[in-house]
């Protein structure tokens, strides 16, 4: 690897201390799925430093709640919600034309669905890959030029931050059956594949648009306990070593706030002006990963570029588009 990107930072910060010291005031960020967990830190570290900020998610009053609350902390009106079904193509596309023309600096693409049983999408699709990926694929580029305009407007570059995992270790992208048509389903390595998929999109963004003045990096925000376990029973989560005997997070577990501290330094770490196309977390750029260290790192296949614009095109065809 070329010199690691780092910051003061590291897994224990929280998004207001990254954020500390930043005006965002101009800026215009939406975070997707904002309406509960990490999301609602990470929109509200943004709020609380200036940026006006895009709550968008499915949840009206969830989504609601929490940008009236981020507002009585602000002291004005700095949030707002926008409903967007990131499972549906058509609710996607509203959201998009809706919003218009008007310029974004900030696009986090935070929303997830985690080891769902076999769901699928309105349009079809396996629902971990079809919301986690494919959702914010279509998302990311019918607003890219969104992101552009923000550029050309600021004359300062604009970014998109894509939430991947640890998971991503589970699997790579099947490319001839990402939808589990003829496979039989695992929860766990339809996530992964989902991960994967969201570090790969930040390739292939990347790419496309950095010489537009956009990047985009994915972002392994730590574990952390929040609705995106809703799928998962006490059991399970005992199982898996996530709680103790008492039902409490395992040491190393993160707080939401902690949670939301990459996704933010990704979204305003100077260190990063002009950098795309890694895979962050703990506030850094990550190492490779290694069984030495199996919830740290990243592994190859999610930063593959050949992989990425597989699934460039992949994307492009299930959700019919070309962007």
């Amino acid at each position: 690897m070329a010199e690691r990107i780092t910051s003061p930072f590291g897994a224990k910060s929280t998004a207001r201390e990254v954020v500390a010291g930043h005006d965002l005031s101009g800026k215009v960020a939406i975070v997707t799925g904002a309406a509960t967990g990490i999301g609602v830190e990470t929109a509200r570290a943004l709020a609380l430093a200036g940026a006006e900020v895009i709550i968008a998610a499915r949840k009206p009053d969830l989504g609601e709640e929490v940008a009236n609350a981020i507002n009585a902390e602000a002291g004005l009106k700095r949030a707002s919600f926008g409903m967007v079904d990131l499972a549906s193509l058509d609710s996607i596309r509203h959201f998009a034309h809706v919003w218009g023309d008007r310029p974004i600096d900030l696009l986090i693409n935070n929303a997830g669905v985690m080891a769902s049983p076999l769901m699928r999408t309105v349009d079809g699709f396996e629902m971990q890959f079809g919301t986690n990926h494919l959702g914010h694929f279509l998302l990311s580029t019918l607003l890219a030029p969104n992101l552009v305009a923000a550029v050309k407007a600021s004359g300062k570059r604009a970014r998109l931050v894509s939430l991947s995992s640890i998971g991503h270790r589970r699997s790579g992208v099947n490319f001839d059956d990402p939808n589990y048509q003829n496979r039989d389903y695992d929860k766990w390595e339809a996530y992964g594949q989902a991960k994967t998929a969201n570090s790969l999109f930040a390739v292939g963004f990347d790419k496309r648009f950095k010489d537009h003045g956009v990047n985009a990096n994915a972002v392994m925000p730590g574990g952390i306990m929040t609705p995106l376990q809703r799928h998962m029973t006490l059991e399970e989560q005992r199982a898996m070593g996530w709680l103790d005997e008492n039902d409490k997070p395992r040491e190393g577990f993160k707080t939401t706030e902690q949670g939301a501290a990459t996704s933010v330094w990704a979204a305003v770490g100077a260190e990063l002006d002009g950098v795309g196309g890694l895979y962050l977390e703990d506030c850094a750029q990550a190492v490779p990963w290694s069984k030495d260290h199996p919830w740290n790192g990243v592994m190859p296949h999610a930063l593959d570029p050949e992989a990425a614009d597989r699934l460039w095109a992949l994307s492009e065809a299930l959700v019919g588009t070309e962007a």
